[in-house]
């Protein structure tokens, strides 16, 4: 059996298909038939003359979506997608599709999104989801490449990383309680102190009630962590990793960023490397001088304030910054007050973290946040104290600076928000094969 990615490679040939029906046309002795596999899209022609009655009348009134097993002779056609075509000439209906709900006419967000389940077989999410299968193969290559390990987190957990009240809790049994992972960081930085380089890759739960385009409660990430290693080496870790995904994807995924109308020039500046890297107070200047000058980029909104110092940035702020650069940038050194408990001060500046928040152009705003974690036991068992964090849950973590600590960094790498920005599209929803989100459990 032969793939329709097969075909430009056969020309002459005649083969035989699995596929199914994407959308049909036709008049006269002449039906053209779309179809798909998981490979592709091709159309196929049934010429009535030379195929006979009983297979035109069978390829006449098929139904969309109808699985069939199609034989016919590739022929070369620079008209069409993939270069050629398949003149039809032995039939057969597999499996009868119903009243498909989807047909070739508008539909809305929300009737979309209730027939995931189906819409996953159309063009966009298919180019969306094989972009997201490379961008995994991308990221797991880069790691063995680079001497990782992957070393796989729990997703039940007893105590927090970030805000608590991002979390979901779980009760076991009646008799105690465990929060989904938020991330699985805490975790890694074990693996890094018995292995040196490792990585998770896998869901992250966050109970956060918002509905922007840039979240979702379950959505996957990627957190390297290397012991010992510091906050500007951590940094050269992420552009390098970054650089990689993205040239990896333009290599192998030109028909499906094509697919999705992706301007591909506008990632090219990342695959080359040379990010940009800001200071937060740098951040902050050339955010209140683009709002004082009124030339905001679009999707900002017009009542957009100026961030105080000790502030955190919010989207729009991003999409200002991010705005200013053809490729992501770094945004380094923000207030240690506003970051989470495990960040290593800034020796130069005890009100700094040694962190840094990177920021994807065209709006996307953050793709990445990485730091130097402390790594001296009492500071650390401070920082733990004054966030009110309960200090038994956390005495196993206080142990890997008991024993042997060492200088170490690492970050994490929301999936989702890199597929989104690679892919040039509007919402994360889209992403992922099944998001889930505020306002939707199903399918």
């Amino acid at each position: 059996m032969t793939s329709i990615r097969e075909l430009p490679s056969q020309i002459g040939q005649t083969v035989t298909l699995s596929v199914w029906l994407q959308d049909k046309s036709g008049k006269g002795k002449l039906q053209f038939l779309k179809l798909r596999d998981g490979t592709g899209f091709v159309q196929a022609t049934v010429f009535k003359p030379e195929v006979g009655e009983a297979v035109f009348e069978t390829a006449r009134h098929l139904t969309q979506e109808s699985s069939l097993r199609v034989t016919g002779e590739v022929r070369a056609d620079e008209r069409a997608p993939g270069g050629v075509e398949l003149a039809v000439s032995g039939l057969e209906v597999i499996g009868a599709s119903g009243d498909y709900p989807i047909t070739p006419k508008e539909h809305g967000v929300d009737f979309l999104q209730d027939h995931r389940h189906l819409w996953l077989r159309h063009r966009r999410p298919w180019a969306i989801l094989r972009v997201r299968d490379a961008v995994q193969r991308a990221i797991t290559d880069f790691f063995a490449g680079e001497g990782f390990i992957r070393f796989d987190a729990p997703l039940f957990t007893p105590n927090a990383a970030e805000d608590s009240t991002e979390l979901f809790e779980i009760d076991l049994f009646g008799e105690d309680k465990a929060f989904l992972s938020q991330t699985g960081q805490l975790h890694a930085e074990a693996g890094a102190l018995a292995f040196g380089k490792v990585y998770t890759f896998g869901p992250t739960f966050r109970a956060e009630k918002s509905k922007t385009r840039r979240h979702l409660l379950e959505f996957w990430m990627i957190e390297p962590e290397v012991a010992p290693s510091d906050h500007q080496q951590n940094m050269a870790l992420q552009e390098k990793m970054i650089s990689f995904i993205v040239g990896r994807v333009l290599e192998s995924c030109a028909e499906e960023l094509t697919m999705l109308g992706r301007d591909v020039e506008k990632l090219r500046p990342t695959a080359e490397g040379n990010f940009p890297r800001i200071t937060y107070s740098e951040a902050l200047e050339r955010i209140r001088g683009v709002i004082e000058s009124g030339e905001l980029p679009p999707n900002v909104p017009a009542d957009t304030q100026p961030v105080e110092w000790g502030d955190d940035l919010g989207a729009p702020h991003e999409t200002i910054v991010g705005s200013q650069f053809d490729r992501p940038v770094m945004i380094e050194k923000y207030p240690a007050a506003i970051k989470a408990f495990y960040m290593q001060p800034d020796p130069e500046d005890a009100r700094l973290a040694l962190c840094d928040d990177m920021i994807a152009p065209e709006g996307y705003g953050e793709i990445i946040g990485g730091s130097e974690r402390i790594h001296d036991y009492d500071l650390l068992k401070s920082r733990i104290e004054a966030q009110g964090l309960p200090l038994e849950a956390f005495e196993w973590y206080l142990d890997l600076r008991r024993y042997g600590s060492v200088p170490h960094a690492g970050y994490g790498m929301g999936l989702e928000r890199l597929i989104a920005w690679i892919c040039g599209i509007e919402h994360i929803r889209e992403a992922i094969p099944f998001p889930r989100m505020l306002t939707r459990m199903y399918p």
